[in-house]
């Protein structure tokens, strides 16, 4: 929840163009009430439904925030892709399900634009875990590959995609775990600050093995793929519990260098041999956990993807402006050998814009860092 990025792309068989990207903050309100939906506690309808509307209008805004920055009308546009914002994502039990807000309707009746929305609940009604999506994007960015690669997404929740070289084998991604949601959460709770800057303050800290070795006992991180997992999991309440089984009064800022150690070596262990190794998301910009990365995947290449020309804040909306292309295109949106699912499927529903008339082959993508 750092903020809700827009990027406006234009798709070709050869390429892809990034025009312009935007981002904008979650005012301070807003993000109160997700933490209390995330939460889960005595949700009142009234806040789930007036913040749903909310985050329509904020994902509008950023639409037309990129449009007036780019000097692009909304009739160019052939579509909008809106992740939502995830307040609960619950793939298990026997009635599994994920829920994103965002009210669809607010966008596209805003903007005019078609608009592609709920990407994920097809793959959960298939069978799937609804996620990770974006490893048939990746697929798609890399699709010229010879040599075996992962990329690995760091926002609140961390995945990766695993890309064989040999495409006759099978593509692997998942959820490895928390990301930066425990780095950010504690650091808010003692520092009064929403991000650790460049993992300055964990580097200060020294790694406890004890606390480690309690939070790597968790049964998500001995889970088989396919899975994924949420927020609703990895939270200060998790964490509170694992530092009551600790034997020692453990100081924050050694947590915090715990917690950056847990995200990469949680990440280290899920990535089987690859000869390169791109980050994207908001953890690309931590320099100590990408310091602790390289350490943990010894010679193997661990780069941003700014080393191939897109700024790893933007690969996210990128992807999901893809993602409202193959909805629009009535193509699959899923990988079953990375979602569980029955089969592939389109995904998504298309809210459609007033009036007719066709766009240019462009589309924007728009989704909180989550």
């Amino acid at each position: 929840m750092d903020g809700i990025d827009a990027a406006l792309v234009s798709f070709d068989d050869k390429q892809i163009k990034l025009i312009g990207a935007t981002s904008i903050p979650i005012p301070d309100k807003i993000k109160s009430a997700l933490n209390i939906l995330l939460r889960g506690d005595n949700i009142h309808l009234k806040l789930f439904g007036e913040t749903d509307t909310q985050m329509g209008h904020l994902f509008a805004d950023a639409v037309l925030d990129l449009l007036e920055k780019t000097s692009v009308k909304p009739e160019e546009i052939t579509a909008i892709g809106s992740h939502g914002q995830t307040i609960y994502h619950h793939p298990h039990g026997d009635h599994p399900f994920t829920l994103q807000i965002g009210d669809p309707n607010i966008i596209v009746a805003r903007t005019n634009i078609n608009t592609a929305a709920d990407f994920r609940r097809r793959d959960i009604a298939l069978g799937g875990q609804g996620a990770p999506l974006v490893p048939k994007f990746h697929d798609y960015l890399f699709r010229d590959r010879t040599n075996d690669l992962c990329v690995v997404n760091i926002g609140g929740i961390a995945n990766i995609t695993c890309l064989p070289g040999d495409k006759s084998k099978p593509i692997i991604g998942f959820d490895t775990g928390p990301g930066n949601t425990l780095l950010d959460s504690w650091h808010k709770k003692h520092r009064e600050k929403p991000v650790d800057l460049n993992g300055a303050w964990a580097k200060s800290g020294k790694i406890n093995i004890e606390l480690l070795n309690l939070l790597l006992e968790d049964t998500y991180f001995k889970t088989s793929f396919p899975k994924s997992t949420g927020r609703e999991y990895f939270n200060l309440n998790w964490l509170d519990e694992k530092l009551s089984q600790a034997k020692e009064i453990i100081s924050p800022v050694d947590i915090q260098a715990t917690l950056t150690e847990l995200t990469a070596t949680t990440i280290a262990a899920a990535i089987s041999h690859a000869h390169t190794i791109f980050i994207c998301g908001g953890g690309a910009y931590n320099t100590y956990l990408m310091e602790r990365l390289r350490a943990h995947c010894h010679d193997e290449s661990v780069q941003s993807t700014q080393a191939i020309g897109i700024n790893p804040q933007w690969i996210e909306p990128i992807a999901f402006a893809w993602l409202a292309k193959q909805t629009i295109e009535k193509k699959p949106g899923n990988l079953p050998s990375v979602t569980g699912a029955k089969f592939s499927a389109i995904l998504g529903g298309i809210y459609q814009k007033s009036g007719t008339g066709t766009g240019t082959g462009t589309g924007t993508g728009t989704g909180t860092a989550d």
